[in-house]
């Protein structure tokens, strides 16, 4: 058997390219396309069986798509898939995405986040800063409540073991409605309501496809306890954005704390708010940034190129995208 080529498309670090060479060995060829000029660049495309790649649209032009003649397979270094070009992308090639390659950092910032708004701690800094003090202000505890969570995969699963440690019950939501994680109660999709009418704090860890778009409208909204607290962290668009400001100045009493945006530099090009959510008291904010803890990038290269060693050997890989739950 000979050497498989695999194409890396984004300008990796020096720590990561020592991954990918050690734990491939003498079974691969790397071209690291973000090195190299426009001519080497078509060479390697047209001979890759593996692209390993973050962001394929900023990272491929539109017409190199088509020098991809050999390619197999797609790995992503992100644990979603929802900004990939799939109608520029051959229908014979596999593509995973990273699940769980950052569970454990996102699930802590899901707990910081529900923690913060239940204290009540941004705005309490905020009076204080004004010279106001108030020792009686009350606040709420999380001990006892209902989390639910819109998305059990690994950060869905990281986090309710989180929460479960505070004593918390868990409602979790998922593909299958099966879990063999300790939980409350588990369903899918179609069990929305009742984990919104139950639950203290959700969690959006879900997946952005074409059923998951404006998840979370108007009508979601009114449905959660007046003094919920919503934190998402997986992708903005699974939320109504106007609805959730509007929801948000309409129910004070009402929180929620968001790291992940409608309009983002990653997917975009720039970041944009249509609405002046960082002025109201009830919310907390973060620059989707909720996995980047130190050496995060090396694990999730770590995992990438073993998903895609088990690809090229012929073993069951995990993240495999569904084209199907994406193209319009």
């Amino acid at each position: 058997m000979g050497r498989f080529h695999i194409a890396v498309t984004f300008d990796i670090g020096e720590e990561e390219r020592g991954l990918l060479l050690k734990t491939f060995s003498e079974e691969a060829t790397f071209s690291f396309l973000a090195e190299m000029n426009e001519r080497d660049r078509k060479e390697a495309l047209s001979t890759a069986e593996v692209l390993l790649a973050w962001n394929l649209p900023r990272e491929l032009k539109r017409e190199e798509y088509q020098l991809l003649h050999q390619l197999r397979f797609i790995q992503l270094l992100s644990a979603g898939a929802d900004h990939l070009p799939f109608e520029d992308i051959p229908p014979r090639v596999k593509i995973a995405s990273n699940v769980g390659a950052y569970a454990e950092p996102m699930a802590e910032h899901i707990l910081a986040m529900a923690l913060a708004l239940s204290k009540r701690l941004l705005k309490n800094h905020n009076k204080l800063a004004q010279g106001e003090f108030n020792q009686f202000e009350v606040n709420k505890m999380l001990s006892g409540s209902t989390v639910g969570i819109i998305g059990f995969g690994g950060i869905g699963r990281a986090a309710a073991k989180l929460f479960r440690c505070l004593g918390c019950r868990v409602y979790a939501i998922n593909t299958s409605g099966k879990t063999k994680e300790e939980v409350d109660f588990i369903g899918t999709l179609k069990d929305l309501e009742h984990v919104l009418k139950e639950s203290d704090v959700v969690v959006l860890s879900i997946a952005l496809n074409k059923q998951t778009y404006n998840l979370i409208g108007k009508g979601e909204l009114e449905r959660m306890k007046r003094d919920a607290i919503l934190v998402n962290v997986a992708r903005g668009a699974l939320i109504d954005e106007d609805a959730l400001y509007e929801h948000l100045k309409s129910h004070p009493d009402f929180m929620a704390g968001i790291d992940a945006w409608w309009v983002e530099p990653f997917g975009k090009g720039r970041f944009q708010m249509d609405h002046p959510f960082c002025d109201l008291p009830n919310f907390l904010g973060s620059p989707h940034n909720s996995s980047m803890v130190p050496g995060i990038i090396a694990k999730a290269t770590a995992m990438a190129a073993q998903n895609v060693l088990k690809f090229l050997h012929g073993e069951e890989i995990r993240g495999v995208v569904s084209r199907e739950q994406y193209l319009q």
